[in-house]
């Protein structure tokens, strides 16, 4: 059954935007989803349909919000082996590989990790976002290695999704870069929007698009007549935009290595070792892995974090490299 929120807007709460208010006051939900709500003209306000999750309210205003009853996925289940590193009666943490999808989407129905955790855990999944994306609180790209939490019902997922929107989940990458940054040490801070040349890309925004912030620390340098000069990168992120550290090491001219959107053309260099440079043209991926994941677990209220090893493809680029500056 579907299920109305009613909500009456107090003096404290005058000119709060409408997606904060609803978040704020409508009991776990996330402004995320209160958003998307609101874009599907499920918000009344004083009995008019408002679709702005800007809009300001006023006191004594009153809202109704409705919230669908969820609709049943119907996901081919996928037997794919997860790599499942923690899991309760709530959340499962996966490793995930380089490779695969999250979730269906244009090209691919049925070979995704949704699809992969229909078959481990059916419909014990949260069914709150997208009917095609049970489960999924937050993504990693395609290409991207690393740690990723799994919602298995609603609550779970509510409580996951306000701390993703209040940027207190611990996200830690490793990357392996071009060049050098300078300074070696440091945060970007830039907008992230989507691109106006290529719709699948993002691009770091002048005027407009959602705040991203990237904090980062340089681990090792390589460089001497027999490597290209290539920084293994640290990266903790405060907020999580679609691509951000991505786009911001692009924007820093310091592409990911084996980026194949945002990238930087791999070209021969003198002297370079023949090893190296095998290893690299091989490499089928960008060079980057969600290495720790902490938050709050949403039942217990215990601090959780969990951490992954780099992949034994990366691995063996780094230990190259180790051996080649020695």
């Amino acid at each position: 059954m579907k299920k109305i929120i009613t909500l009456i807007v107090d003096d404290n709460d005058h000119k709060s935007r409408i997606d904060s208010f609803i978040s704020k006051k409508g009991n776990l939900l996330s402004r995320t989803r209160v958003k998307n709500l609101i874009l599907k003209k499920k918000l009344k306000l004083n009995n008019k349909t408002i679709i702005d999750p800007s809009y300001k309210v006023s006191s004594g205003q009153k809202i109704n919000l409705e919230i669908p009853q969820p609709k049943k996925a119907s996901l081919k289940p996928y037997n794919f082996k997860l790599n499942v590193l923690y899991e309760d009666n709530d959340l499962l943490v996966l490793n995930k590989p380089a490779g695969i999808v999250m979730h269906p989407g244009a090209g691919n129905h049925d070979k995704t990790i949704v699809n992969a955790l229909m078959n481990y855990c059916g419909n014990t999944l949260s069914t709150i976002g997208d009917e095609l994306r049970p489960g999924i609180v937050h993504r990693i790209d395609k290409d991207t290695s690393g740690l990723i939490v799994i919602a298995k019902n609603n609550n779970a997922h509510e409580h996951l999704s306000n701390q993703f929107s209040k940027h207190t989940i611990t996200r830690i990458y490793q990357l392996l870069i071009w060049g050098k940054l300078r300074p070696k040490n440091g945060k970007i801070s830039t907008l992230i929007t989507r691109s106006s040349k290529n719709r699948q890309l993002m691009e770091v925004g002048v005027t407009k698009g959602k705040i991203a912030v990237t904090n980062y620390k340089t681990l090792e340098i390589f460089e001497n007549d027999k490597v290209p000069t290539l920084s293994f990168v640290e990266c903790r992120l405060e907020t999580g935009r679609t691509h951000q550290i991505r786009v911001h090491m692009s924007h820093k001219g310091n592409n990911i290595l084996g980026d194949k959107k945002y990238k930087k053309k791999f070209k021969k260099f003198k002297n370079i070792s023949s090893k190296l440079e095998n290893s690299i043209l091989k490499l089928d991926r960008q060079f980057l892995h969600a290495k720790t994941l902490g938050f709050i677990h949403p039942v217990t209220n215990k601090n959780l974090e969990f951490s992954s090893i780099l992949p034994h493809d990366l691995e063996k680029i780094l230990k190259i490299l180790r051996n080649t500056v020695k």
